[in-house]
């Protein structure tokens, strides 16, 4: 397991809330773009946490 970077977590998942884009692909940002589990639980993890109504 390694660990994640919190802010790294935070602009990722913030990215995906409000349809940001992907600065690789210039596409809208999905959960599926990332391929680190960790990383990827994490971001999940914090969509929900900062969702309303969740």
């Amino acid at each position: 397991m390694i660990t994640v970077n919190p802010a790294v977590v935070r602009i990722a998942a913030e990215r995906i809330m409000n349809k940001g884009l992907n600065p690789k692909t210039n596409e809208v940002y999905v959960i599926d773009n990332i391929t680190n589990p960790d990383y990827r639980q994490s971001v999940d993890d914090y969509i929900l946490a900062n969702t309303e109504g969740v």
